[in-house]
């Protein structure tokens, strides 16, 4: 199948400038694109790994990709869709954020093998050394104010303010376009569907500027059944940093996803082939209640980003921790899969009786249901049910001497630490 053709039937194309000709180029030979990344944060997240893996599909059909990490664009801050400017950040800050960036993308393509093999760069490698006027000279002339207010990102922001700062951050973007089809034949860019009016000011420059054409393709921004955002402005990203989101968080988000996102996510997500994803469809759909599409998303997204070790961790954490095997993980294991859960801190004076402790510790709210929970069996401490009032923790509850884990029921769990 024709990589354009694949990526169509994938849902990963969202719009073109010219698809006849991109499709027309992309049969011709091999094409050099790029897709920036503007370093707001210091790890990508879900919503970057859609364009990500796009980049890395064109590579795997035989293209070169740039992978451009904004060290520039990341001090001045894109307007696209956001109520509020930025907050600028130091130049230290960002350049920490675009090396932390440049590790993650390094995993996702092949910068070492192949007359194709992937490129880094940093536009603040030419607009560090440009001045202020030869900009204004060189570039902004291609750009008429009509022209930049006409884009939907600038018109969103002209109701609430939007400063020169950030108005100018579509010319920067479309510089960028130029500065690497002038020193890298790059014609084609990708990005996610926000940025079109950024994209398309660098096709504009192109043919302002040099005479010459380039192409755009916009990945759709993700969003489950009910309409909800991938990304970090939405207040639930997951990271691809396992600091921030540790795999097997990353893994239960994907086991959560509803029935009718998984098959989709496994199309963009995965590298499946589109036989393979056929096959699962028609199981899940015969057998919904067995999951298998989440099942299969979790093990092959967790593994692209964190690798194999990685996911089988997460599956033997999550594995235990709904058996209630809780002396089956280490510790390092329960904080990966209880980060997030109610945590105490126990006090050495503390009286370390079942009783005194469940109230104390907030698990429940008073002296009386704490009695009435232990007699019932619905306490465990490290996966042991406890029917003793005068239970007493001892060093013996403390696991590797840092935690022990309560639960109570079936699946509310609570961290005592000390």
């Amino acid at each position: 199948m024709h990589i354009f053709d694949e990526l169509k039937e994938r849902g990963l194309i969202f719009q073109t400038t010219d698809e006849e000709a991109l499709r027309k180029a992309l049969e011709e030979g091999q094409v050099s694109y790029y897709t920036g990344y503007d370093p707001t944060a210091d790890s990508l997240h879900l919503g970057h790994l859609v364009a990500i893996l796009t980049s890395r599909r064109l590579q795997l059909a035989g293209h070169k990709p740039y992978a451009l990490v904004g060290g520039a664009t990341g001090l001045i801050g894109d307007p696209s869709f956001k109520d509020a400017e930025r907050s600028l950040q130091t130049k230290d800050t960002v350049d920490g954020w675009v090396k932390s960036i440049q590790g993650q993308l390094s995993r996702f393509l092949d910068f070492e093998n192949g007359e194709n093999k992937a490129v880094m760069v940093n536009n603040y490698d030419w607009f560090g050394s440009i001045s202020f006027i030869d900009f204004l000279r060189d570039v902004g002339k291609y750009f008429t104010v009509n022209y930049m207010m006409s884009k939907e990102s600038v018109k969103k922001r002209i109701e609430t303010g939007i400063s020169y700062t950030e108005f100018a951050y579509q010319i920067m973007q479309g510089y960028d376009f130029y500065v690497l089809n002038q020193d890298h034949n790059v014609t084609l860019q990708i990005g996610g569907s926000d940025q079109w009016g950024n994209m398309t000011a660098g096709t504009e420059l192109l043919r302002r500027k040099a005479d010459k054409t380039g192409h755009v393709i916009t990945v759709p921004l993700i969003t489950d059944a009910t309409g909800k955002k991938f990304g970090k402005s939405e207040g639930n990203a997951v990271w691809l940093n396992p600091e921030k989101t540790s795999p097997y968080e990353m893994y239960q988000f994907w086991m959560n996803v509803m029935d009718a996102d998984a098959v989709r996510f496994l199309k963009i997500f995965t590298f499946l082939t589109l036989d393979e994803i056929e096959d699962i469809r028609k199981q899940f759909e015969a057998a919904p209640h067995e999951r298998l599409a989440q099942k299969v998303l979790a093990r092959e997204v967790v593994t692209l980003v964190h690798g194999e070790e990685a996911y089988k961790e997460a599956l033997n954490i999550t594995e235990q921790l709904f058996a209630g095997n809780i002396k089956n993980l280490s510790v390092k294991e329960l904080k990966q899969g209880l980060r997030g859960v109610p945590n105490y801190q126990v006090q050495a004076d503390e009286n370390h009786n079942i009783v005194e402790l469940l109230v104390s510790s907030s698990v429940v709210n008073s002296k009386r249901q704490a009695r009435e929970d232990v007699q019932n069996g619905a306490i465990y401490v490290n996966g042991d049910r406890i029917q003793d009032l005068d239970y007493v923790l001892s060093d013996a509850d403390k696991l590797e001497n840092e935690l022990t884990v309560i639960r109570r029921g079936k699946k509310k769990y609570f961290v005592l630490t000390y």
